[in-house]
């Protein structure tokens, strides 16, 4: 992560995991932190056995680069330094940001956008998917809607 910590899913074990795939440089991520999207959900979730990763399988990051991201964002949350696109690959990540939610016991409950906004110009009938599943996650139910499509810019692999 941004501070040079090894980080495993595995040290996750038993709490639900969200996964924020981000680029710095992508404007619909910028839009989103901008109106504290993803740090609000973060910290809303925090106390509620919710962990937040954002992952940056952006060309040329490095920690340090994440570092001075977090701090210029106030992201209290590790960012994962994906420059090789392992865990993206893995993952099938196609965009930024893309969510990804993980249960308890290590199931995929939810993949797809973060909302039904891609525009950003929503204001009556905007839903935030992952708000809602973590909801219904906490509440013992099933996600409603597992798999949205997701929006933003494209992660682009290397070989």
């Amino acid at each position: 992560d941004q501070d040079d910590s090894s980080v495993s899913l595995h040290n996750y074990a038993g709490k639900i995991v969200v996964l924020e795939w981000t680029n710095p440089h992508c404007p619909f991520v910028l839009r989103h932190y901008a109106a504290k999207t993803m740090q609000t959900l973060a910290g809303e979730y925090k106390g509620k056995g919710v962990s937040w990763l954002a992952i940056n399988s952006t060309d040329k990051t490095t920690n340090a680069s994440d570092k001075e991201w977090a701090t210029q964002q106030n992201i209290a949350y590790p960012i994962l330094n994906d420059v090789n696109t392992s865990v993206g690959k893995a993952y099938h990540a196609t965009n930024t940001p893309e969510m990804f939610i993980i249960g308890k016991d290590g199931t995929l409950l939810y993949k797809g956008a973060i909302d039904n906004d891609p525009d950003g110009d929503k204001s009556n009938d905007k839903v935030n998917y992952v708000h809602k599943a973590l909801d219904e996650i906490l509440a013992g139910q099933s996600v409603a809607q597992p798999e949205t499509k997701p929006y933003g810019c494209h992660v682009a692999y290397r070989d």
